[in-house]
């Protein structure tokens, strides 16, 4: 007889905060969102937490390069999407972790001997403004100039015109020599009033470039999630078939973190992935997606860094009504959340749990992270930004991005569900949709963010850790619902005619 469970499937917006005292310090400026996103040993740190609890989902129409970028430099992580080829994956991985604040290895570069419309196609292709000028071409090479847009005219100047003869030449530079560091590189910067600075060590030879605007962007971002080295922090998904020919060029690359992207997580392929993965790299990697504690506990056994949770929540899918397949993503992360916190317990290794779909308002965040997620992946959120990858359109009076799911025929990936069977799909678990354009992604992020502080403050917490242990959580009916939005009233127009 089948296993009846005997609690309703629930969801966010069935749930509300009671809240607690709050004292005079727990304000939302004292309120710290820091949280781990890999697995460890208690008295210890995780080897990478998250400044933020925020995470971009694995799809074509969310996470690129230029989320990875945007989302790091706020205290986030992205983890690029695996629908698309090893190569070209591993390259946007690439691009974000030499987007970094610091001294940057040289990525652009050029010989004198090239020419004006080789400096135009290098720029078209990497988007770097900045030109090293090297003898042999290389990132290291001996430097004897640098070329910006300053340098040439594109109206008047031939695409024959060799870069010699109109680059800045070495004798005209001010550098630093091998071994500076960073804030006196800032202070040679400022002092003189340069928009680069190259790094060469005593025989003239290009370390690396420090620019102002890294300079700029970290003071307006103090929250941005970084290595050691100073680069962007970004993860990559994978599936359960390619990965012997994925990881290797995605580690290649620099990626700190993977996540295998699955429809279902609780499957022993996925055992097998970690395994490989594990044997093989020294890279941190999540699971899932899972909703009960027997799935939870397969994948921590298997390895896992940290477990998604959370199956058919999304906005645009459809795996329950397609399959019967699924779980409420209030209760599913309730449960994981026990079964982590007795793990926790009886192993003194604390796995953090990432809860994936399900949200629909802010304060479903707030409400995930009292339930016990240690962050959130969202897709429909991310998508609605400037950095997001798809194209922003009008429909009827309306700005709108295109936003798909990985299980749609679009998006092609039969990977992410694939059971044993054929190489695409039979059906599709997700579709093919619009939502509503939002602007920058800082600019929503740091409201979302504020709302999320003034709620903790509301509970008295100033951690996402006081917030587990101390949260009240109530349950409100049909009716409740209805009472906690405006009522009974004749609502004005919302916008005004000067607008």
């Amino acid at each position: 007889m089948a296993y009846y469970y005997p609690e309703p499937s629930r969801t966010f917006s069935e749930f509300l905060l009671i809240p607690n005292l709050t004292t005079k310090d727990c304000t939302p400026a004292n309120v710290d969102l820091k949280t781990p996103i890999t697995k460890f040993k208690k008295g210890e740190q995780p080897d990478i937490s998250l400044n933020i609890p925020f995470s971009s989902a694995v799809m074509q129409s969310v996470s690129d390069d230029q989320m990875g970028i945007a989302l790091a430099r706020c205290g986030g992580i992205s983890f690029i999407f695996g629908s698309q080829s090893p190569e070209d994956q591993a390259a946007m991985v690439r691009k974000v972790k030499e987007y970094k604040s610091g001294f940057v290895v040289s990525r652009s570069n050029l010989t004198p001997d090239h020419t004006l419309k080789d400096v135009l196609e290098l720029k078209a292709e990497t988007g770097h403004s900045t030109i090293a000028i090297t003898n042999d071409g290389s990132p290291t090479g001996k430097l004897l100039g640098i070329v910006t847009g300053r340098d040439y005219r594109i109206s008047r100047d031939p695409l024959d015109k060799p870069v010699s003869e109109f680059m800045t030449p070495f004798s005209s530079l001010i550098v630093g020599k091998s071994g500076i560091n960073l804030p006196e590189a800032n202070d040679m910067i400022w002092e003189h009033k340069l928009n680069c600075l190259p790094i060469v060590d005593g025989e003239q030879r290009l370390e690396s470039l420090v620019f102002r605007k890294d300079y700029d962007a970290h003071k307006e971002n103090p929250l941005a999630l970084m290595d050691s080295n100073k680069s962007y922090i970004v993860g990559a998904g994978i599936n359960t078939k390619d990965y012997e020919e994925r990881v290797p060029l995605l580690v290649e690359a620099g990626a700190d973190i993977l996540v295998i992207d699955a429809s279902d997580g609780y499957t022993e392929w996925q055992r097998d992935t970690i395994a490989y993965v594990k044997e093989n790299f020294n890279v941190k990697i999540g699971a899932g997606n899972v909703v009960d504690k027997e799935g939870f506990l397969y994948l921590v056994e298997s390895g896992a860094d940290f477990v998604k949770v959370g199956i058919g929540g999304g906005s645009i899918c459809i795996t329950r009504e397609q399959k019967g397949i699924g779980r409420g993503q209030a209760s599913s992360l309730i449960e994981v959340a026990e079964a982590r916190e007795q793990y926790y317990k009886e192993t003194g290794i604390y796995v953090p749990i990432c809860s994936d779909g399900g949200i629909v308002h802010d304060y479903h965040i707030t409400l995930s992270l009292a339930m016990g997620a240690d962050f959130v992946m969202m897709g429909r959120y991310f998508a609605r930004f400037d950095e997001s990858p798809t194209k922003k359109l009008k429909v009827g009076n309306n700005f709108v991005k295109e936003f798909w799911g990985e299980g749609s025929n679009r998006a092609r990936n039969w990977q992410r569900y694939d059971t044993g069977g054929k190489s695409g799909l039979v059906f599709e678990e997700g579709v093919d949709s619009y939502v509503p354009y939002a602007g920058s992604l800082k600019e929503n992020l740091d409201k979302t963010i504020s709302k999320i502080k003034s709620t903790m403050s509301n509970c008295g917490a100033k951690s996402i850790d006081e917030l587990q242990q101390n949260a009240r959580i109530t349950l409100v009916s049909a009716t409740s619902l209805v009472e906690g939005g405006a009522h009974d009233v004749i609502m004005k127009e919302t916008s005004f005619s000067g607008e």
